[in-house]
């Protein structure tokens, strides 16, 4: 969207701003999910768990396609509609990051395995590692929520 926002309002350089500041946001965004995922990945592996493809693979790769597909759509109609979509599940993330911390207490000392502290940080266990992806989970709800109620994207006079 933010691309073609720029290609037909390249002459308005406010406008096409603030659409390259929404795309590098975003793409932080998509960044810092995507070391979510490998994160929680390395874990599991860590641990042993049989990953089935069915379940572990190809289920989240069509809830993401899908996922995708509705709040791009939802965006064009009524972008609130999207941001707030992504607000809702955001904080569901939030709250089961949180969740299961509280739930396992024996993550408090086990030590983060320091595999992506270069990127991602270092913590002093697991469940600091788990409470910080959760915390990140709120920072993305709480940009939703800003962005509801931010300008949309209109050419200027």
């Amino acid at each position: 969207m933010g691309y073609l926002a720029l290609a037909k309002h390249r002459r308005r350089s406010a406008l096409a701003r603030r659409v390259f500041d929404r795309i590098v946001q975003t793409r932080a965004e998509q960044d810092n999910e995507q070391w979510h995922l490998l994160i929680l990945q390395d874990l599991a592996r860590r641990r042993g768990l049989r990953q089935s493809f069915v379940k572990h693979r190809l289920a989240p790769w069509l809830i993401a396609f899908f996922y995708y597909h509705v709040s791009w759509l939802l965006f064009l109609v009524r972008p609130e509609w999207s941001y707030r979509l992504n607000a809702d599940f955001e904080d569901h993330a939030e709250h089961e990051y949180m969740r299961y911390v509280a739930a396992h207490p024996e993550l408090e000392t086990q030590p983060d395995p320091d595999s992506y502290a270069a990127e991602y940080g270092r913590f002093d266990s697991i469940a600091d590692l788990l409470r910080q992806i959760g915390h990140d989970e709120r920072v993305h709800k709480l940009d939703s929520l800003v962005n509801m109620r931010a300008p949309r994207f209109r050419p200027a006079g």
